[in-house]
């Protein structure tokens, strides 16, 4: 079944993308970023022929981890790099590129002080990295946390900040000089979840014992809270087709509870059965009212 899933998947890839191979640059802060949230997009645009580029910016040194987790490896962000490969194959990512920045860990955390936190770097020389990744990959569509950083964490917020900054620098020879030509990717998107099946988690969660103002390895993450600021989504994509590539991906971070029955694993589940989708919110071109994109690649136009 999954073969002919596939099967069908990359026969619409060839008729879709004849012109080309659009590029995909998702820019985020830690290793498992890219399975917990939007793992489905990346698997279905990967299938679908695009080249889908990850740039992470820290090695997540500052996530909890099981002392026994650590057999066989030298560190926390060792380990996290090996999960980090293992999800980039199962959902068919191009490349991934560390950008070498220190986990800066949770609001308030002795670690947002550490001289390498990403928290720590000035925002110029965030932006001037991204920019030369932006200008490396040239990308078609750039994807990044949405202005919170998706639940308020420090690495989030400051790599999306440098995102946004990068993408209108990218293009522009005078800003950031280097031996590589400039670049204007042609759409910018948040990756952002839908409020409404956040609320729906906020009743649901105590019903499996959890509480929802106490997400995450560290019951540092207020769901409820985050259910209440509501971002406008412009695009929903349907990642049913690829939900076991998802899944895969989620499953290889074990150390930040993605294997099956790990609390993440759980949020993700069910939010896959409630929407099936991943929701996005359109920064650049800006997005008219009521607007509903299907496909993140919509107009863009494939210069190869």
């Amino acid at each position: 079944m999954i073969l002919q899933q596939l099967g069908a998947i990359m026969l619409y890839q060839a008729e879709r993308y004849s012109g080309g191979r659009p590029r995909i640059l998702v820019v985020l802060a830690h290793p498992d970023d890219e399975s917990f949230g939007m793992g489905g997009t990346l698997a279905l645009y990967s299938w679908w022929g695009a080249e889908v580029h990850l740039a992470c910016a820290t090695g997540g040194e500052e996530g909890e981890m099981a002392p026994e987790l650590l057999a066989g490896y030298t560190s926390v962000a060792d380990r996290r790099a090996a999960e980090l490969r293992g999800a980039a194959h199962a959902l068919g990512l191009q490349s991934v590129t560390m950008l070498g920045y220190r986990d800066s860990g949770m609001p308030g955390a002795e670690a947002n002080r550490h001289p390498d936190a990403l928290v720590a770097q000035p925002l110029d020389a965030v932006v001037a990295r991204v920019t030369h990744e932006i200008r490396r990959v040239r990308p078609h569509v750039v994807i990044t946390f949405d202005p919170i950083g998706g639940y308020r964490h420090p690495d989030h917020i400051a790599i999306q900040q440098a995102t946004v900054a990068a993408f209108a620098a990218a293009g522009d020879a005078s800003q950031y000089p280097s031996d590589l030509p400039a670049y204007s990717p042609q759409k910018l998107y948040f990756h952002t979840f839908s409020r409404r099946l956040l609320r729906v988690l906020v009743r649901l969660m105590p019903l499996f014992g959890r509480d929802p103002r106490r997400f995450g390895t560290n019951g540092d993450i207020d769901l409820a809270a985050l259910a209440e600021v509501d971002f406008p989504i412009h695009a929903q994509i349907d990642i049913w087709p690829v939900r076991r590539a998802s899944e895969a991906a989620a499953a290889c971070h074990v150390s930040q509870g993605g294997s099956s029955g790990g609390l993440r694993s759980m949020l993700g589940n069910l939010l896959l059965l409630l929407g099936g989708h991943d929701t996005f919110m359109r920064a650049v071109p800006t997005a008219t009212p009521g607007l509903r994109e299907r496909d993140l690649l919509a107009g863009v136009q494939v210069e190869d």
